[in-house]
Formats: C-alpha cells, sequence, structure tokens
C-alpha cells in the first residue's frame, strides 16, 4: 500500500502564521467562505475548554496557480500546504486572531469580532449591550496580541466601572487564570493530516469529495464544482465570477475591482451563485438536471459496470464546456431576463422560486440554440411558461425530478424547429392549466394567508399585465412595483375588511382568518393610512365618493381588484369565497392577455361558467367540522403506508411536514399528477375526501 499522508503537530499560532505569511493556501476546491459569527464564538469555547475540535487536512504542493489565499490581504510567502479539509475552522481562527477581513456567502468583506467575559468565562458575539459594559473584554483578539496589556486594561475598565473600588485578590486571581487560559488557545495543538506531495489533484479531489460526503455536507452541485476545479478550472472560475458580479452592478465592480466594467448579471429578481448557472450549463449542455446522475456522468463512471471510462468524461465535459458558453452570455441573460418581465414579475418578492428562473433560463437556451426559436417569439412562449410554473408551484417539490421531465420531453421530439418547440410548451401549459384547474384548484389556493405564495403572486402578476391601477388610485400597479422606485412610502396590502372590525365587530380571532389574502388589495399607503380601521361600509362609498372615481373607471378597478358587487354588505366569509372566485377569473384574463397577441378585455372566455359551484377549501371543511383535527388519512390506493394527520389548523401533517391542501401532502407523499382529493380517503371509515367535500357542499 503507497504511503499518502502523515500526521503532523500544527499549533493554533503556527496554522495562523502560515495562513497570514501565505505559506498555508485554500486550494481552489472550496470556496472562501466561513461559518457564522456563533459558530466561530463556539469554536474558540471549545478549544478554551479543551474540547476535540475536528480535524484538518493539508496537501504538500507548492504549484501556486491552483490556489487562492485565505483572506484578503495580500501574502509575503510561496504556498507549499494547501488546504483539503478544515478550511472553515482554519479561515475563522485567522480571522479571530489576526483581525483580518475575510469573505462572506455574499462576497461582502467583514471582521469576526468575539467578546469574553473573564469573571463567568463566557464567550459571546457582541452586542450593543457587552460592547457598554466593562465586564466583558470586547475583542479577544487583544488578549492573543498583548495578554498583559490586555488583563490590565480589562481590571482598570472593571473598577472605574464600581465607582473606583479595588477587585480583591481572589478576583484579580480568577481574572488572571481565565485570561491567561484565553491566551493559551494559540498553543492548542492540532494534529494535522498531511497529504504527500506525490499524491494527484483528482486524488485530493476524491478524498475531499470522500470526507465531506461522510457528513453529508456538501450538495451534488459542490461536488461537481469540485471535479471542475480539477479538469476545467477555468470554466469553475467563471461560474463564480457569474455569480459574484450579480451582486453588483458594473459601477460598483468597476469600483471593486479597478478596472472598467461594462456589464453584470445582476437584476431585480435573483442573486445567483454557482451552482445556479452550473445547473443551467448541466441542463443545456448535458440534458441533466438531477446533479447525482451529472456528477457520475461528468466522472466518465459507466452506469452498467461502474468503471471510470476516460473517454466518457472528455464526452460529458465537451458538452458542459458548449452549455456553459451559451449559458453565460451577457446577451442570453439580458434576453431571457425580458420573459420574466413579460410574465408580470417585476421584483424578488414575486419570484416563487429561484429553480423556475433557473431552469427557464435553461429551456429557454435549449429553444434559442438547439431549436432556433425567434427571440421574439420565445419570449412570448416562455413567458407563458414561467406564469404557469410560477402560479401552480411546480417546482416547490422535487425540482431536480421536474426540470429532468421537462428536458425529457423536449428531447423526444423528433423535430428541431420553433414550432416544435413551441408546440411542446403550449401542450404542457395547456395540460396544467386547465378549465377546472381555474375555476377550482385556483380559488383554493388562494385560500390562505400566505401573500407571498404561488397563487396570490399569480394574480398581482395578472394586474401587472393587464395594466391595472391601483386601486383608488391613477398610479399602475407596475409602476409601484417597478424596481427602479425607490419611495420611502409605496403601494400597501390593505385589509378591505380592517383587522380591528373583525376583531372587535365580528368577533374574528384567527390570525389566518383575518388575514387571508382575499381580504387583501393593494392600495397606496396614505389611502391605507386614511382608510385605518373604518368599516367596509363607512369608508368605500367616501374614498370613491372624494376620489371622484365613478363610472367605467370604478368598474374597471373593482374588476381588477375583484371586488363583488355591494361587497361592503356581504358576510366576512362570504365575501372571501365570491372574491377568490373573481380573483381567479382576472388571474385567468391576465393569462389569457399574455397568451393572446389580439387580446380583447373580458369577453365571455371564462373557461367555467360562475355558476359551477364552489367546492370547499380544506380548512373550510376542518373549520365547519365536516372533518375533525386528529383525524387519520390514508392512501386510498394502498401503494404507500404513509398517515396524514388532520391538524387544528386545518393542514394536513405527513411527517414532520405540514400542506395546506391535499394536492401537495399526495405531491409530498411522492404521487405526481394526481387529484389530491381522489388520493387521500379517511381511514377509519374509508371515504375519500372527495366524497366528504361532496357532501359538506350538498
Amino acid at each position: 500500500m503507497p504511503e499518502t499522508f502523515g500526521h503532523h503537530p500544527w499549533t493554533v499560532q503556527d496554522l495562523v502564521d502560515g495562513v497570514d505569511s501565505g505559506r498555508v493556501r485554500l486550494p481552489d476546491i472550496q470556496r472562501p467562505f466561513v461559518w457564522g459569527n456563533a459558530k466561530v464564538r463556539d469554536l474558540v469555547d471549545s478549544m478554551y475548554r479543551g474540547f476535540p475540535v475536528g480535524q484538518v487536512m493539508f496537501w504538500e504542493n507548492r504549484a501556486d496557480e491552483h490556489t487562492k489565499s485565505i483572506g484578503v490581504a495580500d501574502k509575503t510567502q510561496a504556498g507549499s500546504m494547501q488546504v483539503v479539509d478544515g478550511q472553515q475552522r482554519l479561515t475563522s481562527l485567522y480571522a479571530v486572531v489576526k483581525g483580518a477581513k475575510v469573505l462572506r456567502d455574499d462576497y461582502a468583506e467583514e471582521r469576526i469580532v468575539v467578546a469574553f467575559n473573564p469573571k463567568t468565562e463566557r464567550f459571546a458575539v457582541p452586542d450593543n449591550a457587552i460592547r457598554r459594559s466593562a465586564e466583558w473584554i470586547h475583542d479577544i483578539r487583544t488578549v492573543f496580541e498583548q495578554p498583559i496589556t490586555a488583563r490590565r486594561d480589562y481590571i482598570e475598565a472593571l473598577e472605574t466601572a464600581q465607582g473606583g473600588e479595588r477587585l480583591s485578590r481572589d478576583e484579580e486571581t480568577a481574572i488572571e487564570v481565565a485570561i491567561n487560559r484565553l491566551a493559551d488557545v494559540l498553543k492548542y495543538q492540532f494534529y494535522v493530516v498531511q497529504l504527500k506531495e506525490s499524491v494527484g489533484r483528482e486524488t485530493v479531489a476524491d478524498i475531499f469529495v470522500r470526507i465531506n460526503s461522510q457528513g453529508v455536507k456538501l450538495s451534488s452541485g459542490d461536488f461537481i464544482l469540485t471535479w471542475l476545479s480539477v479538469f476545467w478550472e477555468q470554466g469553475r472560475q467563471e461560474l463564480e465570477d457569474f455569480a459574484r458580479h450579480s451582486r453588483f452592478t458594473p459601477q460598483e465592480m468597476s469600483r471593486m475591482l479597478d478596472r472598467p466594467v461594462r456589464w453584470t448579471p445582476k437584476n431585480p429578481y435573483l442573486t445567483l451563485d454557482a451552482v445556479h448557472m452550473l445547473r443551467v450549463a448541466m441542463a443545456v449542455g448535458n440534458g441533466r438536471a438531477q446533479f447525482a446522475d451529472a456528477y457520475n456522468a461528468l466522472r466518465g463512471r459507466d452506469p452498467r459496470t461502474r468503471e471510470i471510462v476516460p473517454e466518457n468524461r472528455e464526452r460529458e465535459l465537451e458538452k458542459l464546456k458548449e452549455g456553459h458558453r451559451v449559458a453565460l452570455d451577457p446577451k442570453n441573460w439580458d434576453e431571457y431576463l425580458k420573459v420574466l418581465e413579460r410574465a408580470g414579475v417585476r421584483t424578488s418578492s414575486m419570484i416563487t422560486s429561484k429553480n423556475a428562473v433557473i431552469y427557464g433560463y435553461a429551456l429557454w437556451l435549449i429553444g434559442r440554440t438547439r431549436f432556433g426559436v425567434s427571440v421574439d417569439a420565445l419570449r412570448e412562449g416562455m413567458a407563458r411558461w414561467f406564469f404557469m410554473v410560477q402560479i401552480t408551484g411546480r417546482f416547490s417539490g422535487s425540482p431536480e425530478s421536474k426540470a429532468q421531465e421537462d428536458l425529457n420531453r423536449l428531447n423526444a421530439l423528433t423535430e428541431r424547429t420553433p414550432e416544435a418547440f413551441l408546440e411542446a410548451i403550449d401542450a404542457q401549459i395547456a395540460r396544467t392549466l386547465t378549465a377546472d384547474w381555474w375555476s377550482l384548484s385556483f380559488p383554493e389556493d388562494l385560500h390562505t394567508s400566505n401573500i407571498f405564495g404561488p397563487a396570490y403572486l399569480g394574480y398581482v402578476a395578472a394586474l401587472t399585465i393587464l395594466d391595472a391601477d391601483t386601486l383608488l388610485s391613477t398610479l399602475k400597479v407596475k409602476d409601484w412595483l417597478d424596481p427602479s422606485r425607490r419611495p420611502v412610502k409605496g403601494m400597501e396590502k390593505h385589509h378591505l375588511f380592517p383587522k380591528d372590525h373583525l376583531k372587535q365587530d365580528l368577533g374574528i380571532t384567527s390570525y389566518s382568518h383575518i388575514n387571508q389574502v382575499a381580504n387583501q388589495a393593494l392600495v397606496e399607503w396614505s389611502d391605507n393610512i386614511e382608510i385605518s380601521n373604518a368599516k367596509p361600509s363607512e369608508y368605500w362609498d367616501k374614498q370613491v365618493r372624494d376620489k371622484a372615481i365613478e363610472g367605467d373607471r370604478l368598474a374597471q378597478q373593482m374588476w381588477w381588484h375583484a371586488l363583488p358587487e355591494d361587497w361592503t354588505e356581504l358576510p366576512y366569509d362570504d365575501f372571501l369565497k365570491e372574491r377568490r372566485r373573481l380573483i381567479a377569473e382576472v388571474t385567468y384574463e391576465g393569462f389569457r392577455k399574455l397568451s393572446d397577441p389580439n387580446y380583447q378585455p373580458r369577453t365571455a372566455s371564462w373557461p367555467v361558467a360562475d355558476t359551477t359551484p364552489v367546492l370547499p377549501a380544506f380548512d373550510e371543511l376542518v373549520r365547519d367540522g365536516a372533518l375533525a383535527a386528529g383525524m387519520e388519512l390514508v392512501p386510498a390506493s394502498g401503494q404507500t403506508e404513509s398517515i396524514v394527520e388532520i391538524t387544528e389548523d386545518g393542514t394536513l401533517r405527513l411527517g414532520d411536514e405540514e400542506h395546506k391542501t391535499p394536492d401537495l401532502a399526495a405531491q409530498a407523499d411522492g404521487a405526481e399528477d394526481v387529484d389530491g382529493w381522489e388520493y387521500w380517503m379517511v381511514k377509519d371509515d374509508g371515504r375519500l375526501l372527495a366524497e366528504v367535500r361532496q357532501g359538506a357542499n350538498a
């Protein structure tokens, strides 16, 4: 057996000095991010008490071309030790002992400070109270630099805070012992595993993956980035740079890099990380959305023999490079962002799933590069697709599997024409957004207090597509949501039935019942303040009269904002139910305008007649007693042995997770594209939920 490593003692002082000089370097198979401050505090506390704090592994290698320094300062020595495992510990120790700035995961520089109380021997991340207290050494770095001076300054500050009263000899002795013990943390000894210089880079990467996979510390995406660092370092770095630049404007990057930067991928929808863009490149180049499979393919592993085949590896890498090239092309990224705007999305708060944005970009690129769809046609088709995945929450569960389904569907097309791509996209949309979905499922999805849920955000997106006014205003919803606007006060969500009115006059105390999204409308903040807690019957007519809103303008605003006729006189629950139906109708109109270049407003195109009965939502069945809290549900098919418990809040608890609808609970149980009402039955009497629902509506 070849000797690949040895054990060598390194003190904290040795490690920190090695990092500071540059002798100890961070290899590019890891990223220079550090733990949260509380975890750094716990690390120092453990060493202070003599507890074990985990292993450190180095690779003896003097090749600087594959290394990055820890911290942001310049180094004086050439690297001879590269960190394979324990980078977070070393970065944290270096930051605390030297007071050096390090990079956070948002690429911001920060100093990490830990405070120490010698009287209680406690460590803490300093807050304002600790900074004002004489009982704390506010930064333990002072102890590591000059322990005698730190002890003297601490005792003087403590005596001053006590009105000049001297500490007793016992108190001084205890403080001295505690501070000296803290200073001795620099003598804490690690037995570092040092890999020999003869060990190759691929072996080092494999060791790194094996170490981290045992504790499930890294994702499959991190493993692929590790692999890239070995076989295509430039590509890995380009992914990192693209992600970093997505956080800053060109002007900000120009100042940071001290050179002109004309473009960055910064956008109003999301900040990127390297794994995001890796997903796009893998999907476009390799046709893979599932990272576990993609990792094995990139390594060249034969699925039958499990052996590594170099030819397979090279072939997959070339595919990845092509996907990488088009994914990081600024023209492609900028054109794709117009899809989101066309779909009515204006800000990051309107994004229901980052995966929807990422996989949407992958499909856009496939349509553009593989099927030759024109930019204009692709924008319209993908806007419809994005609206669909947003409003249905398609990527809220098992996103890799869903994305792989989309990739497989396109890959199976025999014709590589623009028409074939758009027909496949539209067919998927039509299968998902059926008439029953619009008239039944979507109103049920609105039965929530979550204003950031897919259904309500879909409605807001529809208002931007329809160029709707803000309620009781001449300003447009899309203008208030414009990310370039930064008003001190903007648009707010107003409770149409105000909270205090519901509590005091109607006796409704349930937070989720009061804050139903069907009780909220978009108004200017000044109107929201003026309305305050007045009853609808008191404020509505006055607001309409004072603002001179009448005739067609009033009718249009009431339609946009889904207000039933005589809504101020309706019982609250009747109002909610009717408004959910109207919100669904308005949202459908927004989608129809998105889908039809010759759109004409509000024709008789609502997919199901208004007379269709609205079946009760799941939590309504619980609230009305048709289902009871504590009841158990099981799959009617008997394919799994899962048991769902009905909660007092009207949700379905499956394991440790709660789900708002039977559909979501069925998806969590592994059943895709099924009717949750038909999937679950009451364990005790065998009734399907659909039967319970129909009976309650009779």
